[in-house]
């Protein structure tokens, strides 16, 4: 069993982002066996990290790696990004018999599997009420650690909410559209993805509630529209982006209606995943289908990109297809270039987290076309600071928040003897500036440590082979 002392750290605390300076981190095998002032004889290999600050190991809680044919070059550069674990949000009977019998394909250099659902509910394999229950039972027996919910009409949602509650497993997802967030949150589900997506969390959040759910409900589009556009249906009258208004007047948004529309959801410990990198992503996408033109140029030079025909085809069946509304990310964007539908989300995402609502961080990797895994948590960080959460609060949403809503507080989410060996180092204080979180100049994953040059050499060997899909 190997020993690596990491020596002269500044030590962060998630909990309340207080600092220990100057201290030794001795891991032995997989775990932390102890924390102590530097200046004794160092256990093991010594590693010199003076003036490096020491985190839990980043959580991407909203990624889908495992549905790859090859996930080994996705995992890798989620890695070299400093993410040591992940929620994986879609799954299948088949992956679930290989996790019981242990031959995921994840390698020594991969991020820990957290957690699995089976297959996403969906009106394939949850169309009426009974059939849901059905499904839902399949899936707790499978083995499976929560329920996910897709786009299903609200009365087999909340037939499936039933069912899960009585069974003890948890049930989150999506929320469908037409789903009251209240009732959803009461009957106990456990986190809510994308802010939603649709209007679910906006309309509940609105100080104009009735308003925004009576267009909610006279809406005729698909529902795969819905879910990626915030403001579908809403944004064609004068208040609305397109004709020149602020969206803040289309969903208007009220922090007296966000504290109580969320505060049985803080009591039950349920959350939310804030997502706004995929729902940037998502507007961008049908508003221009070359992907090359919204990655920052250091990411094109890591991963090969490629458009997604299925998106294309959207895109055109949208009218918007290229050349119209040309939308360019830049890496240094601040919010008022955000793509205006975008901003009910941003603005929300603040009023959540002002109301005391625990959120997680996760980048949708592999599930969300065009976004590049391991980067694409770390552009969530920068639209959480756009939108003004503080950089404790986003450093909490990516390490200790996910460790709490697992219920895994024992072994993760902190830096403390008998967590697990799963950190990463940083070249700068992260509680001054969430920008910090990028400078990642080393990680351990299980023990072994990584130094930045060896990160930069998965990143380099990753392009080489063209081996993210």
């Amino acid at each position: 069993m190997s020993t690596t002392t990491l020596r002269g750290v500044t030590v962060v605390d998630t909990r309340d982002g207080s600092l220990a300076p100057d201290m030794d981190v001795t891991l032995t095998g997989d775990r932390i066996t102890s924390v102590t002032h530097a200046g004794g004889e160092p256990t093991g290999t010594p590693v010199d990290v003076a003036g490096k600050y020491l985190v839990p190991g980043y959580l991407d809680m909203h990624a889908h790696p495992l549905e790859l044919k090859d996930p080994a070059g996705t995992l890798e550069l989620m890695l070299a990004n400093g993410i040591t674990g992940f929620r994986q949000m879609s799954g299948s009977p088949k992956m679930l018999q290989q996790r019981a019998a242990g031959t995921l394909p994840l390698r020594d250099d991969s991020p820990a599997l957290l957690a699995m659902p089976g297959t996403v509910l969906t009106p394939l394999n949850a169309g009426t009420d009974a059939v849901a229950v059905a499904t839902v039972a399949e899936q707790y027996t499978a083995g499976a650690d929560f329920i996910k919910v897709g786009f299903v009409p609200p009365d087999v949602f909340f037939a499936a909410q039933a069912v899960a509650g009585r069974l003890g497993i948890p049930i989150l997802g999506h929320l469908p559209v037409n789903i009251d967030v209240i009732r959803a949150s009461r009957n106990g589900i456990r986190s809510i993805e994308h802010l939603g997506p649709g209007l679910g969390i906006l309309a509940a959040c609105s100080s104009d509630e009735t308003g925004v759910r009576a267009k909610l409900a006279a809406q005729t589009a698909d529902q795969d529209s819905v879910g990626e556009n915030p403001l579908h249906g809403l944004d064609r009258g004068p208040a609305g982006p397109q004709d020149g208004g602020q969206p803040d007047r289309a969903v208007p948004l009220g922090r007296r209606r966000a504290d109580a529309a969320h505060r049985r959801h803080v009591r039950r410990g349920q959350g939310a995943g804030a997502g706004l990198a995929v729902r940037r992503r998502r507007h961008v996408a049908v508003s221009d289908p070359d992907p090359q033109a919204h990655q920052p140029d250091v990411r094109r030079q890591r991963v090969p990109q490629r458009p997604e025909p299925a998106v294309r085809r959207r895109s055109h069946r949208q009218g918007v297809g290229e050349g119209r509304g040309r939308l360019r990310e830049t890496s240094g964007q601040r919010a008022h270039g955000l793509p205006q539908r975008v901003r009910p989300a941003v603005g929300v995402t603040k009023l959540l987290d002002d109301s005391g609502v625990p959120m997680l961080a996760g980048s949708d990797a592999c599930g969300a076309v065009w976004e590049i895994p391991g980067y694409a948590l770390h552009q969530e960080f920068d639209l959480l600071a756009e939108a003004g959460l503080a950089p404790l609060r986003i450093l909490q949403m990516t390490t200790l928040n996910g460790a709490e809503f697992l219920g895994t507080t024992a072994s993760m989410g902190t830096v403390e003897v008998g967590k697990n060996a799963d950190l990463v180092l940083l070249g700068a204080n992260p509680v001054e500036d969430a920008a910090h979180l990028h400078d990642v100049a080393g990680v351990v994953r299980a023990g072994r440590y990584y130094s930045a040059a060896e990160l930069d050499g998965i990143k380099r060997h990753v392009a080489a082979s063209k081996s993210v899909q």
